[in-house]
């Protein structure tokens, strides 16, 4: 595969390849280890005479969390900005709705997050680089799909530390100066973007 695109190529056979410099390498490390930072650890290992069906029905946060960046990720199931949801049903009883089922939803939800930001990491720590300080990732089996939640994953928290919403995509963020401290960011957040969609279409 090239090396000019800098994007998600198609592998023969199935899967997906990139060519990678070590700059390249080292932010998408950074940003998926700040990422686990983020999410947090998991439960620790349940006791040998641990109940199974105990851990598979554990609850877990009620409430929608505090930080932006972990809001946008795991938001809530129901609402709406008017205040009404569908067939007249009024906020409070969508907030209880809400409640119900992220106390049962989180944690596998947290859960799946952590282990795409873990793929990604450990994915570039196999990497070795050549002479020129690139390498090919190469992904099979289940990585591609791993790596994309884990990019999605990685946009929505910096959109969240931009505050950028969908309808932001052309406003006047992406042509700041270069000396704005926010510009590095925000050219990450894009390049994540490129990297996404080239994935995507190698699926």
């Amino acid at each position: 595969m090239g090396r000019s695109t800098g994007m998600f190529e198609s592998l023969k056979g199935g899967g997906a390849a990139i060519a990678l410099d070590e700059i390249e390498i080292s932010i998408l490390r950074s940003l998926a280890v700040q990422m686990l930072e983020l999410i947090g650890p998991g439960d620790p290992e349940p006791a040998e005479d641990a109940d199974p069906l105990a851990a598979l029905f554990a609850e877990g946060p009620s409430e929608p969390p505090s930080d932006p960046a972990l809001a946008r990720l795991f938001p809530d199931a129901y609402g709406s900005p008017d205040g009404t949801g569908d067939e007249g049903v009024d906020q409070a009883e969508l907030t209880a709705r809400a409640a119900e089922f992220r106390r049962f939803t989180e944690n596998d939800l947290r859960a799946r997050k952590r282990e795409d930001a873990l793929a990604l990491v450990r994915s570039l720590d196999a990497l070795t680089p050549a002479g020129d300080g690139a390498a090919v990732l190469e992904l099979t089996g289940e990585l591609p799909l791993r790596w994309l939640g884990g990019l999605n994953d990685l946009r929505l928290t910096l959109a969240a530390r931009l505050d950028i919403t969908e309808d932001d995509e052309s406003a006047t963020l992406f042509r700041l100066p270069d000396d704005d401290p926010r510009k590095p960011m925000v050219m990450a957040y894009l390049w994540l973007g490129g990297l996404q969609e080239s994935l995507i279409e190698t699926l």
